[in-house]
């Protein structure tokens, strides 16, 4: 039953064709409630509800033998992109081996790979060496601000760490991921009437493109940075009035640790110019939510061990990657638990009305992962000391 792809398909579509945008509380509860009685039915597990901060929305922890002396976590959200109102609601299958839909590939067809390696892994008379705990988490898609102590804490009780995001198109898993910050640029000028020459007016969103202009070229000065400016907004209807007030929002994504000081510190000199001006004032808010995911010697352990496990079944062969996209991955690593990212299903056009799975790839990797815990139990995967980094 567990690897049965009929079976598979049919439980990610009930998942997926039920809404959980990551604003949607309603929609957030009820899969929560489809996750915990899938779950809950594994043999041997408890399932607990946990509050997250500043919100209704909960996560789902399961946990098997926590009395283990070896304890792994498994991780994954139930969050999607795609809110109540938008209009992809429901899965398609384009062929036999195409399944398209809201969150199949990220991360809802991960959680079906997650939950049918278990069932296996549980049903094949596991070692009492080995328990596990899953934390499923309803915010990701946003950051994990309302999660990111839960899963801090979770960190602490495990060896190493297991995200079931998806696998990139070709199957590749991810080795390391960049850093996320998102950052707000507000410059203040001066009102005036845009037809008195000479003008004491200051047009703060004339300062505030001169500043974007110069920002969008960070990534060329540092590398391994990314920077979109997002959003910007000033001004008014009334074109006649120079606008005192302008405003920008700024995706910055960096690859090491080392490079957050780096980008702060060129976005101040950037604004420097501007702010030495008489009457312009120009304000950078915001922070890093997630820092970069870099690859230690457990990480390259973690994945020889389950490229030898895929060998052994005879998958088609797989590599790792660096990701630009930021996960829990991310948060845990920063917890100081080393992790092994992009276990999921095989995937594409992820955050798009075209977002789709490799059916196949549910079996497979669900597989894989199951073998991966028999090995693991059985005392045959050894990592550096076993323990974190």
């Amino acid at each position: 039953m567990p690897f049965e792809l009929p079976f598979l398909r049919d439980r990610l579509i009930r998942w997926a064709d039920q809404n959980s945008g990551s604003d949607h509380a309603a929609g957030l509860a009820a899969m929560l409630g489809l996750l915990e009685a899938d779950f809950a039915a594994l043999p041997g597990v408890t399932t607990e509800r946990m509050p997250c901060l500043n919100t209704t929305a909960q996560a789902l922890r399961v946990r098997y033998r926590p009395e283990a002396p070896q304890q792994i976590l498994l991780s994954g959200h139930y969050d999607t992109v795609y809110g109540a109102g938008h209009p992809f609601q429901r899965c398609t299958l384009l062929d036999e081996h195409t399944l398209r839909g809201p969150g199949v590939a990220d991360m809802k067809g991960g959680l079906v790979i997650l939950h049918a390696a278990l069932e296996s892994y549980l049903l094949s008379a596991p070692s009492p060496a080995l328990g596990f705990e899953v934390l499923l988490t309803p915010d990701e898609e946003t950051g994990s601000l309302a999660s990111a102590a839960l899963l801090a804490e979770t960190a602490r009780r495990h060896q190493f760490g297991l995200v079931f995001e998806p696998a990139r198109p070709d199957g590749s898993l991810v080795r390391s991921r960049k850093g996320t910050g998102n950052f707000t640029v507000t410059c203040h000028g001066r009102a005036g009437h845009a037809g008195k020459t000479p003008s004491d007016a200051r047009n703060a969103i004339a300062a505030l493109a001169e500043f974007l202009v110069a920002a969008h070229r960070v990534p060329a000065e540092l590398p391994g940075v990314l920077l979109n400016i997002g959003l910007v907004r000033g001004g008014s209807d009334a074109t006649n009035v120079v606008p005192d007030l302008a405003q920008a929002v700024l995706d910055v994504r960096i690859t090491r640790a080392a490079d957050r000081e780096a980008v702060l510190a060129r976005l101040g000199e950037l604004a420097a110019p501007i702010n030495a001006r008489e009457g312009l004032r120009l304000e950078i808010s915001g922070s890093f939510n997630r820092p970069p995911k870099e690859c230690g010697p457990v990480e390259e352990a973690l994945f020889a061990a389950w490229q030898h496990c895929g060998r052994e079944l005879g998958l088609a062969p797989f590599s790792w990657i660096h990701a630009g996209g930021g996960s829990d991955g991310n948060l845990l690593s920063a917890a100081g638990l080393s992790n092994l990212d992009g276990l999921g299903v095989i995937g594409d056009h992820l955050h798009s009305d075209r977002e789709c799975c490799v059916l196949p790839s549910l079996v497979e990797r669900a597989r894989l992962c199951a073998l991966f815990l028999q090995r693991l139990a059985a005392g045959k995967i050894a990592l550096d000391a076993g323990q974190g980094r």
